[in-house]
């Protein structure tokens, strides 16, 4: 399809990727620090403490960059799709962005003075400061704003053209929105409900398993939220990049519906070793954990069809010889291509932390962390960089020069490379026994602490090597969207760098099944009132004494 032209859409998108890319240089820079206190290489100030570090570094790139991306490319997309925003759509946009930015600069305002070191997951009983959770608050209602903006107008748009397919780039940003709003539910209550009274001092203590029951309903889904649009940009961009069409359209809408049947009722298994739920309850959301595979598959098949069905259209023939054919020098397909691969073992990583026994021996170690950054740091970041050498000059109306495809290209090999360095290091760390959340330490040299430094893999050196890898490569991508953002070549109207829509291989309207909402919400909601109403009662009733906030550093 043409895309269309969205003055007042791009405007905002590029006000989200501005905030995006702000927080990927300085996450990144509170990464490497990270890193290099734990390696011993380095001693912190006493005015910044390690865990105020390690906290912004987790809410600077797993929460606040990912999602002003997200926001930046579903509005430049549902523009370029479903027309320009509405005057109304517009003013929730607004209103969206600056809470979102505000009670972000709260929170991180907090974090940095040392009055919010409870790490990007904030379990209670750890104590922030009353602002950092109304910053959060007013975070998440911000993007409930933006959200709300842009299903209406998918909304609009159906109700306006009754009897045509809709565009494939607004129903997967549709599902994306509402996994979103439906998931972030969970965390609003914890915040609103306990989190601001306790630190408000309005009462006396919290019941800390129903907070983290209720922050994990919350914290799985929140990782399909980050990688549905990168799947999206797998679907819809990267064939149009390599000149073919999308395998089965068809396929790739039923693929997402799944993710938001599936995502939600899984959330306990991140609390195996926890006690107040009973044994029934977390083998049946593991078991609901192994049925996100089958939607991720799905995935997986329809992308390598798309690429091999390519391929073949343009007379390659062989067993492999379409994968030749791939343009391993274009960025925009190389690094969501890497990101591809990195989430194979990330996906084999996710068995393991939701298996019931195996997640005994990986609970609470480098392993999980090493885990977080294969399933997220690279298949998510790598693939919005990838992107970002589109999007940017399609937004800014500038060229995408070959110098800058060149150092897009070393950019995408230096995270790679740096990931693999560090996410290898942190699984056989963890496997060892190496814990997570913890500063650098010897436990008084003990033998097996010592041993975290000595082997070539499984050492806290390799790790900070591989985040001083993943700095440069940060640095790079920050300066690199800079360029195309404000110095690279003007586009003539006629070559302006496009923004990639993908047509389907197949023709025609897709099963009505596939836009029956109301079908697939239900059983959402089905799903979750199955799994989470007795735990949550049991929880409630088992008498677990209230706990008051501590603030530990």
């Amino acid at each position: 399809m043409t895309p269309i032209r969205s003055p007042i859409a791009d405007a905002w998108a590029r006000r989200h990727l501005a905030v995006a890319f702000a927080a990927v240089f300085v996450g990144a820079l509170f990464g490497l620090v990270q890193a290099f206190v734990r390696a011993g290489w380095m001693t912190l100030p006493p005015w910044l403490g390690y865990y105020a570090v390690l906290t912004a570094h987790g809410v600077l790139l797993a929460l606040v960059s990912t999602t002003y991306f997200i926001f930046a490319y579903l509005l430049a997309g549902n523009g370029r799709t479903l027309g320009d925003l509405s005057p109304g759509g517009r003013r929730f946009v607004a209103v969206g962005f600056w809470l979102m930015t505000v009670g972000i600069l709260l929170a991180a305002a907090m974090i940095l003075t040392g009055d919010a070191s409870v790490l990007y997951t904030f379990y209670l009983p750890l104590q922030a400061h009353p602002l950092f959770y109304i910053g959060l608050a007013l975070f998440v209602v911000g993007t409930w704003s933006v959200a709300f903006a842009l299903i209406r107008q998918y909304f609009a748009w159906k109700k306006a053209h009754p009897g045509e397919r809709t565009p494939l780039f607004a129903f997967m940003a549709t599902v994306t929105l509402l996994l979103w709003w439906i998931a972030s539910l969970g965390v609003a209550a914890t915040v609103l409900f306990q989190m601001i009274p306790l630190s408000l001092g309005w009462v006396s203590g919290v019941n800390v398993e129903l907070s983290r029951t209720l922050f994990w309903y919350f914290g799985h889904p929140l990782v399909y939220f980050w990688l549905l649009p990168a799947y999206m940009v797998w679907y819809v961009n990267l064939p149009k990049i390599i000149g073919g069409r999308l395998f089965s359209d068809a396929l790739a809408r039923f693929a997402f519906l799944l993710f938001l049947v599936f995502s939600f009722p899984v959330g306990v298994h991140h609390q195996l070793t926890e006690p107040g739920i009973r044994d029934v309850w977390k083998f049946f959301q593991v078991v609901l954990t192994f049925a996100v595979v089958v939607p991720s598959l799905m995935t997986a098949f329809n992308v390598f069809a798309t690429f091999e069905l390519t391929a073949r259209e343009k007379g390659h023939r062989g067993l492999f010889g379409w994968i030749r054919a791939l343009p391993w020098q274009d960025v925009r397909f190389l690094a969501p291509f890497l990101a591809m691969l990195f989430f194979i073992p990330g996906g084999i990583g996710g068995l393991i932390n939701a298996s019931y026994q195996m997640n005994a021996m990986v609970h609470n170690t480098l392993f999980v962390v090493g885990h977080f950054h294969v399933t997220v740091g690279t298949p998510v970041m790598l693939t919005f960089f990838g992107a970002s050498f589109w999007l940017i000059p399609n937004l800014t109306g500038r060229t995408l020069p070959a110098g800058a495809r060149r150092l897009g290209l070393v950019q995408a090999i230096l995270w790679a490379a740096g990931m693999l360095l560090m996410s290898i290091a942190q699984h056989a760390l963890g496997l060892m026994g190496a814990p997570r959340r913890t500063a650098f330490t010897t436990y008084q040299n003990h033998p097996v602490a010592e041993s975290w430094f000595s082997t070539p893999i499984a050492n806290y050196a390799t790790m900070a090597v591989g985040g001083a890898l993943l700095f440069t490569a940060a640095v790079l991508m920050v300066g690199l969207a800079a360029y195309l953002a404000f110095f690279a070549p003007k586009a003539a109207p006629d070559r302006a760098e496009p923004f990639p829509l993908a047509d389907a291989a197949e023709e025609g309207m897709q099963p009505a099944m596939l836009e029956n909402w109301r079908l697939w919400l239900t059983l959402t909601a089905v799903l979750i009132v199955i799994a989470y109403t007795v735990p949550l009662i049991d929880i409630a009733n088992h008498g677990a004494p209230l706990v008051r906030g501590y603030r530990t550093w």
